[in-house]
């Protein structure tokens, strides 16, 4: 059986490829940097010598690389479904990259959403299967001043899972699809996001770990810190305008800082 993991070469799709090929799952894993995607193929293939790395190199802003890696999984046996590819940036709305934003919007929402609903019909021919999709817990926050465009790219995963989720258990399905909403992991994340945390980030690798597990327990919402289940319960507790004003005050100290 092989699990798929997109956003691979790096971070907690990295962790997510160690940990399935512990677990005995053959891989795919995608990205667009090949060069590191074969430094973890051998690193893998050199550790467990039973399991197959098939290395899948994609721009999975283009629908229509998405579309060849479903085409190309369409006749194999996949288990497991991992979107983890995904960017954010920090900044005033009004003076970020605007094409930097499209593109996140494409990979964080359109190739994500695409992806899902592929490999959820697939899933459903054989009435078994796990989808887990990266989100946030920034996606559980109403909204993120400094941070506006990622915290609603992620807002969607959160919600499309949610709600996908649902419809299969009212069908009695044998598929899961679930999100993981993580708060600060220390990544490669925080570089192309040009952040700084003010909380401490979790390594990539508790982050993994604790996902796959709950993810085999048929948890839709996966947050990993007690910390971040706390932020995101008292959340619901307050004013939305308040949480708000609370959130754009911690995003405005990273964007300042970088002043």
């Amino acid at each position: 059986m092989y699990a798929v993991i997109t956003g691979a070469s790096s971070g907690i799709g990295a962790q997510f490829a160690k940990r399935l090929a512990r677990d005995g799952y053959d891989l795919i894993l995608v990205a667009r940097r090949e060069d590191r995607l074969k430094q973890l193929e051998k690193k893998i293939t050199a550790r467990y010598k039973n399991i197959n790395c098939v290395i899948f190199t994609a721009d999975l802003l283009k629908l229509d690389e998405c579309q060849r890696l479903t085409d190309y999984i369409e006749k194999m046996d996949v288990e497991v479904f991992i979107n983890n590819a995904g960017f954010g940036d920090c900044g005033k709305f009004e003076d970020t990259d605007i094409a930097k934003e499209l593109d996140m919007i494409d990979l964080n929402v359109r190739a994500m959403h695409f992806l899902t609903k592929k490999t959820l019909i697939q899933m459903r021919q054989k009435d078994s299967g796990y989808i887990l999709n990266v989100a946030s817990s920034a996606g559980l926050i109403p909204a993120g001043p400094y941070m506006a465009t990622y915290y609603a790219t992620k807002a969607y995963v959160a919600s499309l899972s949610r709600a996908v989720a649902k419809e299969l258990r009212q069908h009695n399905s044998g598929v899961y699809v679930g999100c993981l909403c993580p708060g600060p992991v220390d990544t490669e994340f925080n570089d192309v996001a040009n952040v700084k945390f003010a909380l401490k980030g979790i390594s990539a690798e508790y982050c993994a770990n604790y996902a796959i597990d709950m993810m085999k327990k048929k948890k839709t919402v996966i947050i990993p810190t007690l910390q971040m289940k706390v932020v995101t319960v008292c959340g619901r507790l307050i004013p939305q305008s308040l949480y708000i004003s609370l959130v754009s005050h911690q995003q405005k100290k990273k964007f300042l800082s970088r002043a």
